[in-house]
């Protein structure tokens, strides 16, 4: 039978921190609830609509297909329910923020800035979830997301924070017999495929040509790292947002000095200005002036 009523709003709030948390634990705690609370409140839920939001793992709780269609709308409407209740009867206690950014740019800025944010704004509840593919932002609700490259396939408005700069990196054995650009061309080149930046545009500016060059094409700038640090080849650092990877896989500059502007640039995308809550404008307004003294302390 097709529910026919709303389901309880506690339902919702439950069912929306158990799958941002991955855990009903994580959830009952969060919520000031106990884990056996959680998991019935979800049962209810489940058994409202007629569909399995979760599968059960021994330790884990994973959403189901229903689970991660639902989870947006949900999410959606909590926050317009608490913006609705904080215009109307003043400030609520904590107000929510979602913010959805590329894993390079949420491991590399946002992770080291997060408490930065949260001193300055400790009324705001920041959630950072993260994708790379279109597809990973176009089902996922969010106030504000970070994208890389072109952001028209993500809002209608945006702001461009900073772009990034290029520069060979690998174990510092391999790094030690690179002397000259060509050197490079004796190894394995970790390559990207996603970014328009690559290889071939760092060889443009070093103006070799880089016949013979052999390519291992990987789907992200942290797998080049990974497979870098274990002396697979040689990646292309994307500094800023690469910089604490490369410093955790222990990879060194394989040629000092040597950097390329990349093409691409890094922007905070959005509905429009007029619709932001307020939580979203003291971010954008942060992640802004933040952006501003990254740019400025680039090479």
């Amino acid at each position: 039978m097709e529910p026919t009523r709303i389901p309880s709003l506690n339902w919702l709030r439950v069912f929306e921190a158990a799958a941002r948390t991955e855990s009903f634990a994580r959830a009952a705690a969060e919520l000031n609830m106990s884990p056996p609370a959680v998991s019935q409140q979800i049962k209810a839920l489940e058994g409202h609509l007629g569909r399995a939001l979760f599968a059960r793992h021994a330790h884990a709780v994973t959403l189901t297909e229903a689970g991660r269609a639902y989870l947006p709308s949900v999410q959606m409407s909590l926050v317009s329910l608490e913006s609705s209740t904080q215009g109307l009867f003043g400030r609520a206690r904590e107000e929510r923020l979602y913010v959805q950014a590329v894993l390079i740019f949420a491991q590399g800025i946002l992770a080291p800035l997060y408490s930065d944010f949260t001193e300055r704004h400790p009324g705001i509840a920041l959630n950072l979830t993260t994708g790379n593919a279109v597809e990973d932002f176009a089902h996922a609700f969010s106030d504000l997301k970070i994208v890389f490259g072109a952001p028209s396939a993500y809002g209608s408005a945006h702001d461009r924070l900073f772009g990034e700069v290029l520069y060979p990196v690998a174990t510092p054995e391999i790094a030690a017999s690179i002397r000259t650009p060509a050197d490079l061309l004796a190894h394995p080149l970790l390559e990207v495929a996603t970014h328009r930046a690559g290889w071939p545009h760092v060889f443009e500016a070093l103006k070799i040509l880089g016949a013979g060059a052999r390519f291992v094409m990987v789907d992200s700038t942290i797998m080049a790292a990974a497979l870098a640090g274990h002396g697979t080849g040689i990646a292309l650092a994307r500094a800023p947002a690469s910089d604490p990877v490369m410093r955790a896989q222990g990879l060194v500059s394989c040629l000092p000095g040597v950097a390329v502007a990349g093409l691409e640039y890094y922007h905070l995308v959005y509905p429009g200005s007029a619709s932001l809550r307020r939580p979203a404008r003291a971010f954008r307004d942060w992640l802004i002036a933040r952006s501003t003294e990254i740019e400025r302390r680039m090479p």
